[in-house]
Order: structure tokens, then sequence, then C-alpha cells
């Protein structure tokens, strides 16, 4: 079954308390496990090291739609401020080293230069070739550095991940920044802020 995630966003006028604005319901966002341990340190099997607002439990402050306890049902609470997702470098690695079992396959692009298509579980014609390109059987990120394999037409590469890639701006998260950057423009970025609980 697994576990999904919950939560809202709340705003602030000016001198009142915090308010729901919108349940993170209306989005359906599921599961989705790489967004959740990149952003809440929850679940997942990426080993980010540098999750963007983990386990910060709830604000003391939250509305009262916010669950103020630990079940089942409502576990591992987070937060963070439009400001602060209004900060973040989605550049910035959010791992210490690559995926020890994933690849990025880089293709040419438009213009002939390699670009990211996609990451995959690394196939077993990829690590045959890179065992006898390397001297060894390695998992990729044991690989050395800038070490990369080229097969049928698509160059392999070990993959540290960003918060661009884990959480892309175009994705399922978008339209919660969006949201969140509309009632900014309103409420001032110290006063709109994300919530979120998994059960």
């Amino acid at each position: 079954m697994g576990t999904y995630i919950d939560g809202l966003i709340e705003t602030r006028a000016e001198g009142g308390a915090w308010e729901m604005a919108v349940d993170l319901f209306d989005f359906g966002l599921g599961k989705e496990r790489d967004a959740r341990e990149c952003l809440f340190d929850y679940g997942g099997s990426l080993g980010v090291s540098r999750p963007l607002f983990g386990a910060r439990g709830w604000p003391e402050d939250s509305c009262e739609e916010v669950p103020k306890e630990e079940d089942e049902l409502n576990h591992s609470h987070s937060y963070a401020t439009w400001a602060e997702v209004a900060a973040v470098d989605w550049d910035a690695p959010v791992c210490d080293a690559p995926d020890g079992n994933r690849l990025g396959v880089w293709i040419p692009g438009p213009g002939g230069e390699l670009v990211l298509d996609h990451v995959l579980w690394a196939p077993v014609e990829v690590m045959e070739a890179a065992e006898e390109l390397f001297g060894e059987d390695l998992f990729p990120n044991e690989w050395p550095p800038g070490g990369e394999v080229h097969l049928n037409g698509a160059v392999y590469r070990p993959v540290v991940y960003t918060a661009g890639f884990l959480v892309p701006p175009d994705g399922r998260w978008g339209p919660v920044w969006a949201s969140m950057g509309a009632l900014a423009a309103e409420y001032g970025d110290e006063n709109v802020r994300l919530v979120v609980w998994f059960g």
C-alpha cells in the first residue's frame, strides 16, 4: 500500500493566526517517493543526505487543520515557508555520492551536445561493459572520477541527484509551488507555509 503525502498550505494575515488556504489533496501528489525523500527526509532509497526541509515536526502555531499528534495516519511532520522554498538552489546536489544502483542515460540533444534523458537501474550489459572498461566489477558509485560507458548511442554516467532532478519544476510539485507563490504575492513570503505529514 505505501505511505501517502498529506498536508496543506496555510497563510497568515499581518498580525493574525495561520489559516488553511489549500489542501494538498487537491494536487493529487499520492506517494511521490523520490520527492518526499528529497524534500522532507521521509522514506526512499536514494541516499539523500541533505533533504531540503527534513523532519522539522509541526509548527506550534499552525492552523487547527494540522494534526498535532503522531499516529499511524499522521506522522513525520515537516514544513517550509514560501521564502525558504523560493531560496532553494534546485541545481545543488542533495546526495554526497552518486547513486549506487542507477545510472544517468545521456543522449545527443538537438545541437549535438549530450543531455540527460533519464535515470534507470543499471542495465546488466552496461555493468558488463563497465567491468571490462575499468578492469573490475564496480557499482556506479565506485566508478573512477569521470568514468562513463558508451553503448548503443548513449552515454551512461553515475548520477548525483539534485533537488531539481528529483522534484522537477514542471513535475507534480510545480502546481504546489505556483500556488504558494501566488499566495505569497498577497500575504508575503514569510506568511505562506507548506505543512506536510505522512500516513
